[in-house]
């Protein structure tokens, strides 16, 4: 077998053993399977052959947007294992968004849900590119589409392809404030720096059992949660999605959860999740949303667990966490990881601020991306001369030494644990005939921690159609995108230089979801 960066550090050792081999990787309540270590190289081997069967080399962009299910991990270790690199996609991302994504990626193969086969058709067609599916696989038994179909007749065994640390592995798009996404560029070294960083402070071994139930097309449940898993040697309870019913069904049986602050706010509704049900629970982790503080208080006092809050994004991964062994202290996100270097800098001057002081947080590390796909300039621009990363988020460094996040520049929303950037909504809210202008802002919300709320200024004489506009997005932006409110005013807010301040319409609306 060649060396291959990023599949060798995560799985190697286990398969360098029988035991190991047959040690559990995975068990899927929803149809009764498991999966051993084995199967993950037996599958992934047999999914690795039938992409380079299709083409697929060395370098080549696999585009994935498909139902979460096991196998759809197996096929991003595929895609490592054929030397491409892998390209996940939000589910909710509709045929509009994902047109921008293939024509700017220019994948080798797209692989799409069967349902939406007859939707990327002539799209791919159009481009060049090929057009596989892949649904939800249970027990082998029935079809989930042409690549897992393929699978089934492919080898078990693959020659893994050599890449280096250095080689690309992986591209997440994230939005920008000017409504065209950026495909973030992660090396080998980047996923594996920080899978293995993450189970050291998190002290996860072999005997972990993470309950799974994040989204796979991004940071968070993919290269967080998975790799980690892997990394560790560790096994999963896997589920399709989180409903609060499956998590108190599921938890006795694991160790620890990966989520979002909206996994905890729902958890906290139900009768059924109390201290008892999770007394055996060695750790909850909070991220890709801020936590409230109040949450936090309100889960060690129901659980007795005081839940772990850490801060990534998608060009770095994860840089920084609140202690494992210490002080998890609520409104923070704890220190930077171990080789990362973080600082805090005036916005206007790039200068480094003394403690205490809010500025911009900039990091550097073996977990930071090397850059944007095809957007060398932009690249430029988000790098210092000296390597460090300008994250665009506002923070300050206590006296303590714990970062805490104040806001975020560029006014990035959070909601549910999704990156929503306004422009992208104020240009399509703003195609509608009536509307003069729009701002996008996000409010609190007890619930998503953030709320889409649309502030919308008609033209002259007209009189805008509240439901008619909702219903002229829904088929052009992903639903975790669309408003929860809209408000129409006379006029927005405005300082001297007739910038739009969302400050104040934050301010403004803060309460309107406190109810």
């Amino acid at each position: 077998m060649a060396d291959n960066y990023l599949f060798d550090s995560l799985l190697a050792a286990k398969l360098a053993s029988a035991e190991g081999r047959n040690a559990l990787f995975a068990t899927l309540p929803e149809d009764g399977r498991r999966y051993s270590y084995g199967d993950v190289e037996e599958v992934s081997g047999r999914f690795a052959n039938v992409l380079v069967g299709l083409g697929v080399n060395p370098g080549d962009r696999v585009a994935v947007q498909v139902p979460k299910s096991i196998e759809s991990i197996m096929l991003y270790l595929a895609v490592v294992r054929a030397g491409a690199v892998f390209l996940p996609l939000n589910t909710g991302y509709t045929p509009v968004e994902i047109e921008y994504f293939l024509g700017n990626a220019t994948p080798r193969i797209f692989v799409c849900d069967p349902k939406k086969r007859a939707d990327y058709e002539a799209l791919t067609s159009s481009l060049g590119i090929g057009l596989e599916t892949m649904g939800v696989w249970q027990n082998h038994e029935t079809s989930a589409g042409s690549l897992p179909d393929a699978g089934l007749a492919a080898p078990t065994v693959f020659d893994t392809v050599s890449r280096s640390a250095d080689d690309l592995a992986a591209i997440l798009y994230t939005s920008g404030t000017t409504g065209r996404s950026k495909g973030a560029m992660l090396s080998h070294a980047n996923l594996v720096s920080n899978a293995e960083t993450l189970a050291d402070v998190w002290h996860f071994t072999k005997d972990d059992v993470l309950l799974h139930a994040l989204p796979i097309f991004h940071t968070h449940g993919l290269f967080v949660a998975t790799n980690v898993t892997l990394s560790a040697g560790a096994s999963l309870i896997f589920l399709s999605g989180f409903s609060a019913e499956t998590i108190i069904t599921n938890i006795p049986g694991a160790t620890s959860l990966m989520g979002v602050p909206t996994f905890y706010t729902r958890l906290l509704d139900e009768p059924g999740f109390t201290a008892d049900l999770v007394k055996h629970m060695r750790l909850f982790v909070s991220g890709s949303a801020p936590l409230l503080a109040e949450t936090h208080v309100q889960f060690e006092q129901c659980t007795g667990h005081r839940i772990l809050e850490r801060y990534g994004m998608t060009e770095t991964n994860m840089n920084t966490s609140n202690p494992y062994d210490g002080e998890r202290r609520a409104g923070t996100v704890g220190f930077p990881l171990p080789g990362v270097d973080l600082r805090i800098v005036d916005a206007e001057t790039g200068k480094a601020l003394p403690q205490g002081e809010i500025g911009i947080i900039e990091v550097k590390g073996p977990n930071v991306f090397s850059g944007y796909w095809q957007m060398p300039e932009k690249t430029r621009e988000e790098f210092r001369e000296d390597g460090f990363f300008i994250t665009g988020d506002v923070g300050v460094i206590d006296v303590d030494g714990y970062v805490q996040i104040v806001g975020r520049s560029k006014d990035l929303i959070i909601s549910g644990g999704y990156n929503i950037y306004p422009k992208e909504l104020e240009l399509l809210l703003d195609e509608d005939e009536g509307v003069l202008e729009s701002a996008v802002i996000g409010v609190p919300h007890p619930d998503f921690g953030e709320a889409v709320v649309a502030v919308l200024v008609p033209k002259p004489a007209a009189k805008l159609d509240e439901a008619g506009i909702m219903e002229s997005i829904q088929s052009k932006i992903a639903r975790f995108k669309q408003p929860k409110r809209i408000v129409v005013l006379d006029e927005l807010p405005r300082n001297t230089m007739g910038k739009v301040q969302k400050n104040v319409l934050r301010d403004t609306y803060k309460a309107l979801f406190s109810a």
